[in-house]
């Protein structure tokens, strides 16, 4: 069964969650610089099965989109440029980071560690998948 990965992406650095094999557990994968995505994600899908991926879509409290939506939406577009054969699906990101740095605290993380914007955002896309795969089997 192929996976499914997760990208929680952002201006600088976009971090990445992927399924096991049998789409059972999200787990993170990395975070890279958001400018070397393509370029990462056409590695991975050389060596990888993903069947789809989930990109976070950030929304105000209201439901409104987010001002980095346009930026995320632009990213989209060069993403089924480069792969349009690719399932793309979005998930509310709303409180995603704010999860993920709380669960860095809740597992015991030092301060200097939980100051990793990398980890808070591969954390945050493990987040976004869990959720995804929740709502998934229903």
């Amino acid at each position: 069964m192929p996976r499914i990965l997760s990208l929680d992406y952002g201006i600088k650095r976009t971090g990445i969650a992927v399924t096991d094999e049998m789409q059972i557990i999200a787990s993170g994968l990395t975070t890279v610089a958001s400018n070397e995505l393509i370029l990462f994600l056409k590695d991975y899908f050389s060596k990888e099965k993903v069947e789809k991926v989930i990109i976070g879509e950030p929304k105000q409290m209201n439901g409104m989109p987010s001002e980095s939506t346009p930026i995320i939406e632009k990213f989209i577009k060069h993403f089924l440029k480069e792969f349009p054969e690719m399932p793309l699906d979005r998930i509310d990101e709303r409180f995603t980071s704010k999860m993920a740095f709380q669960t860095m605290i809740d597992s015991g993380l030092k301060k200097k560690q939980r100051q990793n914007k990398a980890l808070v955002d591969e954390i945050a896309a493990t987040i976004m998948l869990q959720d995804y795969m929740s709502k998934s089997r229903f």
